[in-house]
């Protein structure tokens, strides 16, 4: 018998999220290529390992059994994997790692460009995602490392089976079309009046300007709901609205757009998280250097722990 870690790992998701479904929205896959590989680990096995019960999927008494010593399988793997990176001169590695738009233009091309000149052994390739879903993926498995953010007006729920490192500090910026607010300082409740293009309330950034808007008297009329800080930008700079963009955002700025600093800023953290039994991993320690680095670079320093 031969079991698939990437089955084993599909298995542990279906017992922590109880429909097919979930689990392949937490693995970020398809709901027919997690069923399949599910039958065929069944087929692998040569036992049922789990029975439908309505929409939701229980284990059974074998499959319980199985993704017990599937968590041990995969605990085993990345301690070994912890192992050979300690006792190599030289470290070599493959890390999958979690980004969005800002981050992966603001901040990964010089760090990993730093980091290839000093460690060129160590590969990342990265994978576009929420903001909201970067820390699942880690947990799960299927990320090595995400970038998180956390926000003074709204602290994010924290799972404390991951570990997590800040990286940055930014602040928010009122952006508007060029010429319709006057230049400077700004308070928030200048925009109160102004349509808003704004992520939906279910973003932690979204939600996070509703709350600091609220906080200043008043709910943004928001006439435009994107999720990209780069298409709300394109719409304002198109007169569309006036949003608030991150320090890191403002690399996607284009012509058009006025940057004005607010009073009370809405301020967040940047951090990797990673899952704390890869804690001392040489491959990601020295990636979080060079992205560290690169943050410094900017003026976006932080240090190792949380505010």
């Amino acid at each position: 018998m031969e079991l698939s870690l990437q089955r084993l790992r599909m298995l542990r998701e279906l017992h922590r999220r109880g429909t097919v479904t979930a689990a392949a929205t937490a693995l970020h896959y398809t709901v027919s290529a997690v069923s399949q590989q599910l039958a065929q680990l069944e087929r692998d096995v040569g036992a049922k390992l789990f029975e439908r019960l309505g929409r939701r999927v229980q284990l059974t008494d074998l499959g319980m059994l199985l993704t017990e010593h599937a968590e041990d399988i995969l605990g085993s793997v990345e301690r070994a994997t912890l192992a050979l990176e300690e006792a190599q001169d030289a470290v070599a590695a493959r890390l999958t790692a979690g980004v969005w738009a800002s981050v992966a233009s603001g901040l990964l091309p010089s760090a990993l460009t730093s980091l290839a000149a000093e460690h060129p052994g160590i590969q990342v390739r990265t994978k576009e995602l929420a903001p909201e879903d970067t820390a699942g993926a880690v947990r799960d498995g299927s990320l090595d490392f995400s970038f998180v953010i956390d926000y003074s007006d709204y602290p994010m729920p924290w799972d404390p089976a991951l570990t997590r490192v800040v990286i940055a500090v930014e602040r928010l910026h009122a952006a508007v079309p060029t010429g319709t607010v006057p230049g400077g300082t700004i308070p928030l409740t200048v925009l109160a009046e102004h349509p808003w293009i704004l992520a939906g309330p279910r973003s932690h950034f979204g939600r996070a300007v509703r709350i600091a808007c609220q906080r200043n008297g008043f709910e943004p009329k928001i006439n435009h709901e994107v999720g990209e800080q780069a298409t709300a930008l394109a719409m304002v700079a198109a007169g569309l609205g006036v949003t608030l963009v991150s320090d890191l955002g403002l690399t996607l700025r284009p012509s058009g757009v006025d940057i004005l600093s607010v009073t009370e800023p809405v301020m967040r953290t940047v951090s990797i998280a990673h899952r704390a039994a890869a804690a001392r991993r040489p491959s990601l320690q020295f990636v979080i250097e060079a992205v560290r680095a690169a943050a410094a670079e900017k003026g976006l320093g932080a240090s190792s722990a949380l505010p």
